[in-house]
Formats: structure tokens, sequence, C-alpha cells
């Protein structure tokens, strides 16, 4: 049993699929095959059963994956060991980012974490919360940077700030002529979402339905783009609830306005393994991106985290994630 086959087998349990998992593992599908017979053979056991469509794990294969994850984990924190001693920050950081703070965030810190940490190469990649969990249970990403809590116990998380929510309104709105914005019954109705795949979704369910069954389906739109959104709003085809940053620099333009405290907001946070090690690179990440934050989102304000993951949704991300795996 190598370390490799062991990668093998949690790529195709990820995948559900050998063609995918082999070119994932920069390996030709038969000799995927051959690994994963190997395997089985030396330990004397089925890990999938192959009769299935899609792929999909035995029981004990199961058990076997959760331990194989657990091993990885911890080889890597061996080696993380060795270069947090060190002090060695250099080589390959995997960050992974929720798609609705990516474009945002990302080109506020990026060039000032680059000028810190000189040695290092920062790999971005940008995936919906179920995928970025996922990625940082199989290694596949170093760190997230997302919404927390995720109530995953295998995850550590590290906060960083809490960034409001702000009502982005439509150029009639009769709540533009008001100070701050309190929730009317037909924005409700109204409300823009995004993919259903996306907590983000959750936090604004929370927010506007209040916990009361509504039927938002007839307002689903089949894009992921806070920008699409707002486009939507500005010609005044909904009502959207969208992240602070997102809007920074659109205060002028009249379509912003600020919730009635208490403040909904979601927490962000750095988003590791439990296995992660590399506690100085760790603090240096979370200090580069607290200094570039705008003045606004530091001041202290009369806030209500919004917990996605309290979300009566929550449960219903999570399902679509493991069935969209298992195509």
């Amino acid at each position: 049993m190598t370390l490799q086959q062991l990668k093998y087998i949690i790529t195709l349990d990820q995948e559900r699929h050998f063609a995918r998992a082999a070119e994932l593992c920069a390996i030709t599908q038969p000799g995927l095959t051959i690994q994963l017979k190997n395997l089985e053979e030396e330990i004397g056991v089925k890990i999938f059963d192959r009769s299935r469509v899609p792929l999909t794990p035995t029981p004990i294969g199961e058990e076997i994956i959760e331990k194989a994850k657990k091993v990885l984990r911890e080889t890597e924190s061996i080696q993380n060991l060795v270069i947090n001693k060190k002090n060695d920050l250099q080589g390959t950081l995997n960050i992974g980012i929720i798609p609705t703070l990516s474009p945002y965030l990302v080109p506020l810190f990026i060039r000032q974490l680059e000028q810190t940490l000189p040695k290092m190469k920062f790999v971005i990649r940008e995936s919906s919360t179920g995928e970025l969990m996922n990625s940082l249970e199989t290694g596949r990403i170093d760190v997230a940077i997302m919404s927390t809590p995720t109530g995953n116990a295998n995850l550590r998380e590290f906060p960083l700030f809490h960034e409001p929510f702000i009502a982005y309104l439509h150029p009639n709105h009769p709540a533009l002529k008001e100070k701050t914005y309190q929730l009317r019954e037909q924005d409700k109705l109204e409300l823009l979402l995004l993919q259903e795949e996306y907590c983000f979704n959750a936090q604004l369910l929370d927010i506007c339905s209040k916990g009361k069954k509504k039927n938002h389906e007839r307002f689903m739109y089949d894009i992921n783009s806070i920008e699409t959104l707002k486009n939507l709003v500005r010609a005044s085809l909904g009502f959207a609830v969208v992240p602070w940053l997102s809007v920074m620099s659109e205060w002028q333009n009249g379509f912003c306005k600020v919730f009635k405290e208490p403040v909904p907001v979601r927490e962000i946070s750095l988003v590791v393994s439990d296995s992660f090690t590399r506690k100085l690179l760790l603090e240096k990440l979370s200090d580069v991106i607290w200094k570039s934050l705008p003045e606004a989102l530091k001041e202290n304000r009369k806030y209500k985290r919004i917990r996605w993951n309290d979300s009566p949704y929550f449960m219903k991300v999570v399902e679509e994630f493991k069935e969209g795996k298992s195509r």
C-alpha cells in the first residue's frame, strides 16, 4: 500500500468516474484500474462497486477512503511541520475562494502578498463552498477564504472580518429616499438569487424569509455572477442583497442602501484542514488581507451574523453538491 494509491482512491471517490479521476491523477485509465486492483488484492476487500453507475464505494470502501484522507492529512502535516520549524516561507500555496468574494477581495491583497512572501508561488482557485471544503479535506488546496462557520469538524476556521450585506435597489424603489433599508414583503417576492449551489443563497434567504416558506423558484436565474444580479436590478427586474465589497465603489450611483441595525453580515475566514501546521504562513496571509481591507470594514458596528450552516437551506446545498459529485 502506497500514499499514491491512497490518493488514487480518494480521487476516484471524489469523481466517481475512472476517466476523470485518471486525468486528475495524471495517469492513464488502465494504469489507474491496475493500481486500484493491486490495492484491493493486497488488503483483500473491494473498495469500489464497479457494477454500479456512477462508480460507488462499498460500505467498507467508504471507511477505507475516510482513513486514507486522514493518512494523507497527517503526511502533509509532517511536511508542513518541518517547513514551519525552519520558518521557510517558500513553495506553493494553493488558495481557494468563494465566487461571491473572489473578484472583489483578491485584487485588494494579491500584490502585497507577493511582496510580503517573495519566495512563495500562489495558485488561486475559485470554487463553491462545498467544493472548497472537499478540496481542503483531500489536500487539493491548502487554505480557503470563505464564509463560515462551515460546520465541518475536519476543518479549522480563523475569522478575518465581517462583511455587511447591502440592499441593492432599482431606480424606482421607494426605500431609496430612506436613510437605511428595512425589508418589505414585496422585496421578498422579487429577491434575485444565484445558482442554488451557493451558500450565499442560504444567507440571503435567512435574511429575507425569516424562516417562512416562500416560493422563490419563479425568480431563480441560472447565473453565478453578482454583477449580473446588479444589472438585473438596475433594469428594474428585481431586488438583490449583495456583499459590501461588491459595491464599495458604487455608493454614488444611488442603488445601495445599508440595512437598518442590526446589520446582517457574513463572517469571512481563513479555513484549513485540521492537519495544517504552517502557522507562520497563515499569520502572514491573515495580516496581509486584514491590512488590505477598506477602513469601513474594520469599524465596530451592531452586526447580526448570518450563519449559513444554520440555515434551513444548508442541507439542500450540501445534498445538491453530493448529487453533483456522483454524476
